[in-house]
């Protein structure tokens, strides 16, 4: 794998000395600066693949020196410093602080003191979704057509990787995906469209890739910290593929597949037809999936028991009109075919 490259910028000594110890010695480069106007000049010659960012520092906080690095092309002159990743650090156990970083571009948050297992798991998930993201975009330019150009097989295995993270739902994104297409084409979407929203329902998941392991596959119930974790992969998955531009609508099924008809979903708590369509017809197909999968805590459900709480959540959680075509779906599966096997 590529040498992975951090610029840690704190005015703390011993921060940064720690951060340096525990990333070298895990065989990352690292790059050390004091302030931000020492990290605005570092960056308009060097492109790290991770910033970490202390929050709070004299003269230039990390709220200016993250302005100064996104600004509206990045550093001046230097346009790709918009692009590169950046993670806070604080000591703060401050929601506002937290919730004013990420919007104004910080990918994520580290506590101080480090702990340096969780130091190494965030930076590397970073980087790695960085790349993953990078490595999308390329596959896509490097084509000549719109949808035909984004290669199936590269997509499936993409699909196939976000999988195999999870010990208890293999082939999930597949069968999401050809559910997705079967309701599409009983809705009466064109051939075009159905294709459309194969490939989304490949790829709604993508954003587990920055969930920890440990999380997806715990066996046990999970604490409202790794739930809110997990509730996060919406947005991850957003991040990934936002900037493929050749195929847009990519990234409606990554972000808004949990949001609810009722509006009470995540992330953004849509409701009815503001969700996107591709999105009503995943979050079908998804949950229907997740009922007729195994679980570290259960086996596939029923089919009388999945089609009752399809029907319980109709105009609530799903879409009406497309959860009554997976109701039709489900009484015209007489041997229980759709299913995990």
């Amino acid at each position: 794998m590529d040498e992975k490259w951090i610029l840690v910028i704190d005015d703390d000594t011993a921060n940064l000395t720690m951060a340096n110890n525990i990333l070298s010695d895990a065989g990352i480069r690292v790059s050390c600066v004091k302030s931000g106007r020492m990290a605005v000049k570092f960056l308009q010659f060097n492109k790290p693949d991770l910033i970490l960012l202390d929050v709070h520092m004299p003269e230039m906080d990390g709220f200016e020196t993250l302005a100064a690095i996104r600004g509206t092309n990045g550093i001046s002159g230097v346009p790709e410093t918009a692009e590169i990743p950046v993670i806070f650090l604080t000591a703060d156990d401050d929601n506002d602080t937290e919730t004013r970083g990420l919007q104004a571009g910080a990918m994520d948050f580290i506590r101080k003191p480090f702990v340096p297992d969780v130091l190494l798991l965030r930076v590397n998930h970073a980087i790695e979704l960085t790349r993953l993201q990078e490595d999308l975009e390329q596959e896509v330019l490097a084509q000549t057509k719109k949808l035909t150009n984004l290669s199936t097989q590269i997509v499936m295995a993409l699909a196939g990787a976000i999988d195999a993270k999870d010990t208890y739902t293999n082939g999930h994104s597949s069968r999401v995906a050809d559910y997705a297409r079967m309701i599409a084409e009983q809705a009466g979407f064109t051939s075009e469209a159905q294709e459309e929203i194969y490939m989304i329902g490949l790829l709604h998941d993508v954003g587990k890739i920055g969930v920890p392991d440990a999380i997806i596959n715990k066996p046990s119930k999970l604490t409202d910290e790794e739930y809110e974790v997990i509730k996060s992969h919406p947005i991850l998955g957003e991040k990934i593929l936002k900037r493929i531009s050749e195929f847009p609508k990519l990234l409606t099924g990554a972000r808004y597949h949990h949001e609810r008809y009722d509006g009470r979903g995540y992330p953004d708590g849509l409701k009815g037809k503001d969700i996107p369509v591709e999105a009503r017809i995943i979050a079908v197909a998804d949950a229907y999936d997740a009922m007729s999968s195994r679980r570290s805590y259960r086996d596939v459900l029923p089919q009388a028991q999945i089609r009752a709480e399809m029907e319980e959540g109709k105009g609530t959680q799903f879409d009406p009109v497309f959860a009554d075509i997976m109701l039709s779906m489900i009484d015209s599966d007489a041997e229980y075919q759709m299913r995990e096997k």
